[in-house]
């Protein structure tokens, strides 16, 4: 599902969002990824969606490789791809049904299939009876419940999400946590950037380190450079 080796961005001369980062990620696996403020998770993630490049380094993400993706190309792994963000990024002018179908309109769903889709959706996360509301009379946890949702509307294999429960109290943040491992055993690859300590200790999951834009203290067991290499 992920395949970097090397992987670098640079922010200056002598200063690094990422340096050398090696990471393989099976599909249907359930990833955290921790580490300090600034240490390059949010950063990881944006390079696996495709919205930053990188100065050196290879990189695969569901069969797409990201050294040579043109427009087209990026938009169909996006396509292909779920994303999270600590802030909900809802539109609060539109019903919640729309703010989730949207997401499967722009990536050229009928609108009926969509709204569709979106209304199942909202019923698997318990807000099957708030699909007409606006997002502004939700709390914060619905709010990120529904960005689920958006995120999964086009049935993604990747799932990328950025400090999902960082802005929630623990009862909202336990629903959300445990929306993603039932997405992820449903055959969904889930990434989880986070710094949020509670997350940490409710997963059993496999748990990756980032420091100063290194991925450190990774099981490299079973892990061959060489063949990363030559798959890419």
């Amino acid at each position: 599902m992920i395949r970097l080796y090397k992987v670098t961005k640079r922010l200056g001369e002598h200063k690094f969002a990422l340096r050398d980062v090696t990471l393989n990620v099976a599909p249907g696996e359930f990833v955290l990824v921790t580490g300090p403020t600034g240490s390059g998770k949010s950063t990881l993630l944006k390079v696996l969606f495709g919205d930053e490049d990188f100065a050196s380094g290879r990189g695969i993400v569901n069969g797409r490789n990201l050294n040579r993706l043109d427009g087209p190309g990026l938009a169909s792994l996006r396509r292909e791809l779920g994303l999270v963000f600590q802030d909900s990024r809802l539109i609060d002018r539109l019903p919640i049904v729309d703010n989730v179908s949207l997401a499967a309109e722009v990536a050229g769903v009928p609108r009926p299939e969509a709204r569709a889709r979106a209304r199942r959706l909202l019923e698997t996360i318990g807000l099957g009876d708030h699909a007409e509301v606006s997002p502004l009379v939700l709390s914060a946890g619905e709010r990120q419940r529904v960005s689920l949702a958006r995120a999964l509307v086009n049935n993604p294999a990747l799932l990328l999400a950025d400090e999902p429960t960082g802005s929630l109290d623990p009862d909202a943040s336990n629903e959300i946590l445990d929306l993603l491992v039932e997405v992820n055993r449903g055959g969904t690859t889930v990434v989880i950037a986070t710094h949020d300590q509670e997350a940490l200790s409710l997963l059993r999951c496999r748990t990756l380190f980032m420091y100063e834009g290194r991925l450190i203290e990774e099981d490299q067991s079973g892990f061959d450079d060489t063949r990363i290499v030559a798959d890419l």
